[in-house]
């Protein structure tokens, strides 16, 4: 097996809670050497975070392995030159405050260039560093809802004209966060690196969460004209208005998933469950997808989730069941892949986390470092910094660090 793809690579990371350390995450499995700075009271917030292990949370020890933590009051003049001179030999520098911040701190951009021109800083915010939203507070949920992803429960209905008008769900994934925000600027400081390699070139990166999940709402964008020529949003085929494309309760009201978009598997379908009569009325609407929707709530109630799952165990029709996450932690699927991994971290005991969702031909994903405890790297990183044990003793009586 070679080196990991990142190997050789500094991320000095400023976040917290979940869209910045989730991509740090990444990066750090492939590699990177990323070092998280936290303040010298209680570190990252998400360390607190319910369910408690011991000293820890269970969700800050998942997604903060493979990093080291450094504990450095950034408040600080003295704090403010470790960081400096820990930012000339990083690479990358992720941060997640709100916009302004950084600049008050003196470790902004425009800053840190100076002491390490190649360096690629990259900003990540619920609205971005411009606009008018820049510094309003948010969370996944209020950059979903300004997205306009969040979408009514058996928005089916609103497809068939029935005038009941469902309440929108949350969903039980922070789409924003990870999509909008984590994926979007691992993206980025992926693509930074190539240019920075072969250039010598740094540069800023802008992660706005919301511009992030809206620029991916692509399917809603190319249904958008629907509303004013049908009278309503034919987006919501995915989102319950289409009885081949559902979710159905069974006889031991468990759900089941249909997702029989293309013709081939609605055919196979419905010969497997010996409805040869609605084949054709695979892609309609109105008072008749009403009526095959009945059809087949009434049809799925025959039978419990178990005996579906059995009956179409050899029909290639796109059914599944609608699983728990403590059931689809054990699918044959999830352990053939290796997906979720138990690692006993020396501090907290055995930690549940999802392993690096990508398989590289050159190198196994592996846990390293289990989460940091907090500051637990600083003497550590300080003296790779050249700064002496004298020196180190005196910012620990004095809290810099």
């Amino acid at each position: 097996m070679s080196t990991k793809p990142l190997h050789g690579v500094r991320i000095v990371d400023l976040t917290r809670l979940l869209p910045g350390p989730m991509c740090t995450l990444h990066l750090a499995d492939m590699g990177a050497d990323v070092i998280k700075i936290e303040d010298t009271k209680m570190g990252d917030y998400a360390r607190s975070i319910p369910p408690m292990q011991k000293k820890n949370s269970s969700f800050f020890l998942a997604v903060n392995r493979n990093k080291r933590s450094v504990a450095l009051d950034l408040a600080k003049e003295e704090g403010r030159q470790v960081f400096l001179k820990l930012s000339e030999t990083a690479d990358v520098i992720v941060e997640s405050f709100r916009p302004g911040v950084v600049k008050k701190l003196g470790i902004d951009y425009e800053t840190i260039k100076k002491v390490n021109p190649k360096i690629i800083y990259c900003s990540i915010s619920g609205y971005g560093q411009t606009g008018p939203y820049r510094d309003k507070a948010g969370h996944d949920l209020n950059y979903c809802s300004n997205a306009g992803i969040i979408k009514p429960v058996g928005s089916r209905q609103l497809a068939v004209g029935n005038r009941q008008t469902p309440v929108p769900s949350i969903p039980n994934f922070q789409i924003g966060d990870i999509v909008g925000g984590s994926l979007n600027a691992a993206m980025g400081i992926l693509a930074a690196l190539i240019q920075q390699k072969t250039t010598g070139v740094g540069q800023y990166i802008d992660v706005s969460i919301f511009d992030g999940v809206l620029a991916h709402s692509v399917t809603a964008l190319a249904h958008l004209k629907s509303i004013e020529r049908l009278g309503f949003d034919t987006s919501d085929m995915l989102n319950g208005a289409l009885h081949c494309y559902n979710i159905y309760e069974t006889k031991d009201s468990r759900y089941i998933a249909l997702a029989a978009l293309e013709f081939k598997f609605w055919e196979r379908f419905c010969e497997a469950v010996g409805r040869d009569d609605l084949t054709d009325s695979h892609m309609v609407s109105g008072d008749e997808a009403e009526k095959v929707f009945k059809e087949l709530s009434e049809l799925f109630k025959i039978k419990t989730l178990e005996q579906w799952l059995e009956h179409f165990r050899n029909i290639d029709c796109c059914v599944s069941p609608v699983l728990t996450l403590s059931e689809t932690i054990k699918n044959e699927q999830v352990v053939a892949r290796n997906t979720v991994v138990i690692k006993e971290h020396p501090e907290e005991g055995d930690v549940i986390q999802f392993s690096l969702p990508l398989k590289f031909s050159s190198f196994e994903f592996e846990i390293k470092k289990p989460a940091p405890l907090h500051g637990e790297h600083t003497e550590e990183v300080l003296a790779d910094l050249g700064y002496s044990k004298r020196k180190i003793e005196e910012w620990k009586i004095k809290n810099i660090i």
